[in-house]
């Protein structure tokens, strides 16, 4: 939360409509210009400034440039399948990972922070975790480069909350995240255990250790790097880098995708027809008639299909794309049409996902049991 009205909630809903002054009020750094041209291969997500900011990336393009080891930290809390949200975050991760044959992955499934946000026990938390991990190898996570644990069973993370609990008042945390039950500030502490988890001397010791995340989480990088810096002499940590992606509307236009409404959301795992039920009745940038729209041209740049759909996830052709926007912005095509194309791209790919996706449950239950395959 800040001063002049900006509030990034990790466990709620984070409005923001202005990245400039975000980045500005929190010391985040546009990734733009060399950086870009530094990256092995640029994903849409960075050619499409979906990925917006970072904190110390440059770390990681060095390590990636001297053949160095570096670490690509994420985290799922388990209390719903898999929908477009979770889908970019793990895009970053894959992607991240796959920029050096020296990256190792470390996903944790934040089952104690289902629990004090959500109440989900344990046992549940587990059957939603194998889920959501078939959902991450069908979306292409190599097993053979990636430790799955669960918050609850590492015990090195537990040690570290509780290490990290002593340099962190009450007042503190209540800064960083506004009143909250005291379970949420301590699983705050838990995911601060979870980003500095790979520096630790059973993984290889301190390491440059990248988290992309969305904009609503840098809370949590903050009090991490925060805490990175307390104990450089006990532990070596060097603070991690993050890269931020910006907060996606729902289908229905509202400001963030949450679990917490479910019908503006769509699930990887949903059938196909109620899938495209929600795409027939996104929201669009079109005009109130056929024949204004066919005058005025539409508004690609305010319509879920077009920016939160196509452009983020589903058309990875640029030209394709910028077709697409020009055939709306003229006029030329109408919503109807628009949406009856796009579902033929989303359709086809959660298809394609969902037959990969029944592909993984055994591999996904040995990650969790065997935590690498590697």
């Amino acid at each position: 939360m800040d001063r002049e009205g900006i509030v990034l909630d990790p466990w709620g809903t984070s409005h923001v409509k202005d990245y400039r002054r975000l980045m500005e009020q929190f010391g985040i750094e546009p990734l733009e210009g060399e950086l870009i041209e530094r990256l092995p291969y640029k994903h849409r997500l960075v050619r499409r400034r979906i990925i917006f900011g970072h904190r110390d990336l440059e770390m990681i393009l060095r390590a990636i440039e001297e053949g160095e080891e570096y670490a690509v930290m994420t985290g799922i809390k388990p209390s719903g399948e898999f929908h477009l949200g979770t889908k970019l975050t793990s895009e970053e991760f894959i992607y991240f990972l796959s920029l050096s044959p020296k990256a190792r992955g470390f996903f944790a499934i934040a089952d104690l922070e289902a629990y004090a946000d959500n109440k989900i026990p344990l046992e549940e938390s587990y059957r939603i975790a194998l889920s959501n991990l078939m959902d991450m190898l069908a979306l292409g996570l190599d097993p053979r480069r990636v430790y799955v644990y669960r918050q609850s069973q590492e015990m090195p993370v537990m040690q570290l909350a509780f290490i990290f609990s002593r340099s962190v008042t009450y007042n503190t945390l209540e800064a960083i995240y506004g009143p909250r039950p005291f379970g949420l500030y301590l699983s705050a502490l838990v995911q601060a255990g979870d980003i500095l988890n790979p520096q630790l001397p059973h993984h290889g010791g301190p390491k440059p250790t990248v988290v992309p995340v969305g904009a609503d989480q840098d809370p949590h990088i903050r009090l991490t790097r925060d805490l990175a810096r307390k104990y450089r002499g006990e532990f070596g940590f060097v603070p991690p880098a993050a890269t931020y992606h910006k907060l996606l509307r729902d289908l229905t236009g509202q400001e963030k995708m949450s679990k917490r409404n479910p019908m503006g959301i769509l699930y990887l795992t949903e059938s196909l027809e109620s899938a495209r039920r929600k795409v027939m009745n996104a929201f669009t940038g079109g005009r109130a008639t056929a024949e204004e729209q066919r005058r005025l041209g539409g508004e690609p740049e305010k319509c879920v299909i077009f920016v939160e759909l196509l452009s983020t996830h589903f058309l990875e052709d640029d030209k394709q794309l910028e077709e697409w926007y020009w055939e709306c912005k003229s006029g030329r095509m109408l919503c109807g049409e628009c949406k009856a194309r796009a579902w033929e791209l989303i359709g086809a790919w959660l298809k394609r996902h969902q037959e990969r996706r029944a592909k993984m449950r055994d591999l996904a239950e040995r990650l969790l049991e065997e935590k690498t395959l590697s």
